[in-house]
């Protein structure tokens, strides 16, 4: 869950890498570090806290030349956020040092063989086990560092992307990838090596994204070479024209990355749609859904995997398919899947989302239900991720980069990929009338506009957000489709502003969670009309019976739901199965202000990262 980054050319590097880590810090925010070395001197700087700390301490105190540099945004896995446990690492010599992102799962055992040899730690990192297991190969093998890596690396159980370099050959850096994303970029003399094309995206729009087991030794005015890592084998790269441009990656004039991408969701969602519906002409085209239609219609089941918001996502999804295209649907937990022996088929479609296209549980769970023969259908927002390489057809979102850890345009654009295959799959299907389902075309069309009309409620939303930041315990109540949506209204609100917060369905409130309800207790129910409204309007007035505070979620000129709530915030109307789009951009709104109100760091909330790449 770390950011790295790295550069070696013929510019100074230290800029580069510290403006690299800037953007990469969504990745891990509780230590940084950078290594620059001039071919003479190498200078290390590392401390807990954030980049902004590590860039005072290292211009305060240190050289910041030279034309080789690494750099690390940690999040902890091996080790409390220290200036000792922050990348990057030495090895005992002194002469090696790594950066690293993943977990090194039997690194104790290597740790306590090396002990043995003589080695000695200064940290509680796996990092340092891995840099001096590549130096105790190098010496007693008299190898080259691209070999000690590979042979290393052979030893090692769990995920990494590592940059490695020996100070005694300043034009070389060898890199190395299991599990966690390393791209390299590709410019006129000169090498960019980092988690994503995001650091470099400013010098050149061409790179190579390393593939599991894949290294590669990157020297200037030579051509890369990749090899495998198992069995040495010589790998031809493939150079990506990037699709990523610096205005996406910056804030532009809003005071966080949030809630930029909370306005950004009606283009996004546009861009998710775009090309692929054409509402007028009744044709909705996925290339990845008619190439594999038959897979689809013959499904004995759709089975969705997901972690976080992503999960959320697949439960909006798991009504649609089923209302809709009246397949069966499963959604699981990627982490839980995984691991509780599940039965799956070759009749299975599985469905695998993840914003990153990296995470690792995800990813986990794709390949174990590609080895037992079902078709995975991959949906995710990054171009050329591990998720986009290992299954077997998909889609992207087509979002944007989501810089925010808390995901929101995420969200909206994975349910609303998930609903164009829902309503093309029920159209060969047959399950919806020519009728229903142009208008539900019609309908998605309109849903960014819809979306734009409901961010002008941001005041009002400010306002109450006022009223509730002090709470301790905050409810989150929806039925049908929006259930999913108080779901990640509440996971919204602990994510980034601490505050406790659980969803539930609404009529489950009385079979256990009524008896949280007092004075104190803020209840958020989504109370739209379409869909169990006077069901909805029935759980309100229990929860006003005894006295909790009520903000509901309405239709615009709702009035039963006005009559009996503290606050309304309304959306416009649409089909109840189009709903979440809208409903849930108000409690992104609450959360986001609530936490600006505490003063959290919306963007990097404490103990999260953005891309999860170990278990």
């Amino acid at each position: 869950m770390c950011g790295i980054v790295g550069y070696i050319g013929h510019r100074e590097a230290y800029p580069i890498v510290l403006k690299g880590l800037q953007r990469l810090e969504y990745r891990g925010y509780d230590s940084a570090g950078i290594a620059l070395y001039d071919g003479k001197d190498l200078n290390l700087c590392k401390t807990k806290g954030k980049v902004a700390d590590l860039k005072e301490l290292l211009e305060k105190e240190m050289s910041t030349s030279g034309k080789l540099g690494i750099g690390h945004t940690r999040w902890a896995t091996h080790g409390v956020p220290n200036d000792v446990n922050s990348h990057p690492h030495y090895s005992n010599s002194g002469n090696l040092v790594i950066i690293h992102n993943g977990i090194i799962e039997n690194y104790d055992s290597l740790k306590k063989e090396l002990i043995k040899r003589g080695y000695t730690f200064q940290s509680d990192t796996d990092t340092e086990v891995l840099i001096n297991l590549i130096e105790d190969v190098m010496t007693n093998e008299k190898i080259k560092l691209g070999k000690a890596v590979q042979l290393a690396l052979n030893q090692v159980i769990g995920a990494y992307a590592i940059a490695v370099f020996d100070k005694n050959k300043p034009n070389e850096i060898v890199v190395a990838k299991l599990g966690s994303p390393l791209a390299i970029g590709i410019g006129e003399g000169e090498f960019f090596i980092a988690s994503d094309a995001s650091p470099f995206i400013e010098f050149t729009d061409n790179a190579i994204y390393l593939e599991d087991h894949e290294m590669a030794i990157i020297r200037l005015d030579k051509d890369i070479k990749i090899r495998k890592i198992e069995d040495d084998s010589l790998v031809n790269p493939y150079i990506q024209k990037l699709q990523l441009n610096l205005e996406q990656i910056e804030k532009g004039g809003y005071p966080h990355f949030m809630l930029k991408e909370i306005y950004e969701q009606p283009l996004a969602i546009k861009d998710t749609y775009r090309g692929r519906l054409l509402a007028d002409e009744g044709i909705i085209k996925m290339a990845g859904i008619e190439d594999n239609m038959k897979r689809f219609l013959n499904a004995d089941r759709i089975i969705i995997v997901a972690c976080g918001t992503s999960w959320h996502a697949g439960l909006v999804a798991e009504y649609i398919f089923e209302d809709l295209a009246r397949i069966p649907v499963e959604v699981e937990y990627a982490s839980e899947f995984r691991y509780r022996n599940p039965v799956i088929t070759e009749k299975d479609v599985v469905i695998s989302i993840s914003q990153s296209g990296e995470t690792a549980d995800t990813l986990a769970a794709i390949k174990l239900a590609k080895s037992k023969g079902a078709f995975v259908f991959g949906v995710c927002n990054v171009v050329g991720s591990s998720i986009a390489r290992e299954t077997d057809a998909g889609a992207y979102t087509h979002a944007g980069p989501e810089i925010g850890v808390a995901s929101t345009k995420a969200f909206t654009t994975q349910i609303t990929v998930l609903t164009l295959i829902a309503l093309r799959l029920a159209r060969a299907k047959g399950t919806m009338s020519s009728s229903d389902y142009r208008r539900h075309l019609h309908e998605l069309e309109l849903i960014p506009e819809k979306v734009a009309e409901a961010l002008k409620a941001d005041k009002h939303i400010q306002a109450i957000s006022k009223l509730y930041k002090d709470s301790r315990n905050m409810l989150y109540l929806g039925r049908g489709y929006n259930f999913p949506v108080a779901l990640e209204g509440a996971l919204k609100l602990k994510e980034i502003s601490y505050i406790h917060a659980e969803g539930y369905p609404a009529a489950e409130m009385k079979h256990g969670p009524i008896a949280l309800i007092d004075e104190n207790m803020p209840v958020i129910i989504i109370a739209t009309k379409k869909g169990h409204y006077e069901k909805v309007v029935s759980n309100i007035q229990e929860i006003k019976a005894r006295k909790g505070k009520i903000i509901g979620i309405v239709t615009e000129g709702d009035v039963s739901v006005r009559e009996l709530a503290d606050h309304v915030i309304e959306v416009p109307e649409t089909l109840e199965n189009l709903s979440p789009l809208l409903t849930t951009i108000p409690l992104q709104l609450l959360s986001y202000h609530i936490a600006v109100m505490l003063g959290k760091n919306v963007d990097q909330p404490r103990n999260l990262a953005k891309s999860v790449t170990v278990e």
